[in-house]
């Protein structure tokens, strides 16, 4: 139970005043500029589209920018402003398959078509603190000869197929195939979940959960606490072009760009009565350059599908009502952060049960006294 405070709106002018002066932080150092969140701290601005559901790297700087980097806070802030959007059309399925690739590997392919094209990556660094960047002035890189490069990229070009394709023709890997009568994919932003969710729900909600949340999920699925033993087949970073079909012409046109970052990880599967030995995938697809989300997406795909190759759940991360629900942050958060409003009447009824317990159990143990 709440209670309603009133005659506090001077106490929260002041508290938004300082959360103003705390934002803005020494007024000797420039101000940070959305711009420069956006082209500079491109991960967490994927990070925060991501969970937000929302491309648009723009406002995903703004929210960083007014949350003060608190990753939770901005999605929440890209969240909310999402639900005041009309839908003006629903795009045609990406094609990954021709994405621009600015970074594409695999763990299981020594050569592939398309080659393994190694990108910007964090992967090959020495994870040492670079202290040339206090002094950005001296340490800047010379980019002049990369930017002509850049720009002579064609459309189309860096375009790759799937590493996997292969083996599915082989029919070492599974194919994907729609489920049985090719239903409609739910949205989840549209309807509240309903358990079991088909696994289009799924993707939906793991896609923009907690990226801490599904990490989690996913090492404790190396950890033994599913029955996965991954291998990673196709990660992918890059462009893939957006289409719909206008009401007033009968194909598709192409209407824009995305930056996505794609997983298919395999996981061994020994065979059942209904289906042969095989590698089985799971997968991953979140918004920005999100490695790792992605791939700990797959992981947990993969332990959310037991139920399609006969496997009993034997851990958390194989139960998707509790994987799925906890790992929304913005709902976590803010079912967390409610306990700092007003409990005043429901903590002062449970102060008042525990001294009646309290006054009941003195009582008894005086009774036993005189009886001894």
């Amino acid at each position: 139970m709440y209670i309603a405070v009133k005659g506090g709106e001077a106490a929260i002018a002041a508290s938004r005043d300082l959360l103003s002066q705390a934002r803005r932080g020494d007024l000797d150092v420039p101000r940070l500029e959305v711009a420069q969140v956006r082209e500079q701290m491109g991960l967490l601005v994927g990070r925060v589209m991501a969970e937000a559901s929302l491309y648009d790297p723009e406002l995903a700087a703004l929210a960083l920018v007014q949350a003060q980097g608190d990753p939770i806070e901005a999605a929440f802030l890209l969240r909310a402003y999402r639900t005041t959007l009309p839908r003006l059309a629903n795009s045609e399925p990406l094609d990954t398959g021709h994405m621009r690739a600015r970074r594409r590997v695999s763990a299981i392919f020594k050569d592939l078509p398309g080659g393994q094209v190694l990108g910007p990556t964090y992967d090959y660094t020495q994870r040492l603190l670079d202290f040339g960047l206090l002094h950005p002035d001296v340490a800047e890189p010379n980019l002049d000869a990369v930017r002509p490069a850049r720009r002579s990229v064609e459309p189309g070009d860096g375009a790759v197929p799937h590493a996997l394709q292969g083996l599915i023709t082989e029919g070492l890997v599974e194919p994907a195939q729609p489920s049985a009568g090719d239903p409609e994919p739910v949205d989840i932003t549209r309807d509240p979940p309903r358990y079991p969710l088909p696994r289009s729900g799924r993707l939906q909600m793991l896609a923009r959960a907690d990226e801490g949340w599904v990490l989690g999920m996913g090492y404790a699925t190396q950890r033994g606490y599913g029955h996965t033993h991954p291998f990673g087949g196709d990660i992918r970073f890059g462009s893939v072009a957006v289409s719909l079909v206008p009401d007033e012409l009968d194909f598709a046109i192409e209407v824009g760009e995305v930056d996505l970052t794609e997983c298919q990880m395999l996981n061994q599967f020994v065979g059942s009565a209904e289906l042969p030995p095989q590698f089985t995938r799971g997968y991953g697809l979140v918004m920005g350059h999100g490695e790792r989300k992605a791939m700990a997406m797959s992981l947990v795909d993969r332990a959310l599908r037991g139920d399609e190759f006969g496997e009993l759940p034997q851990s958390p991360a194989q139960e998707q009502e509790f994987v799925l629900p906890q790992g929304d942050s913005v709902e976590a958060s803010g079912f967390v952060q409610h306990l700092k409003l007003p409990h005043y009447v429901t903590f002062e009824s449970e102060l008042q049960v525990i001294r009646q317990l309290r006054a009941e159990g003195q009582a008894r143990a005086a009774a036993q006294e005189e009886d001894a």
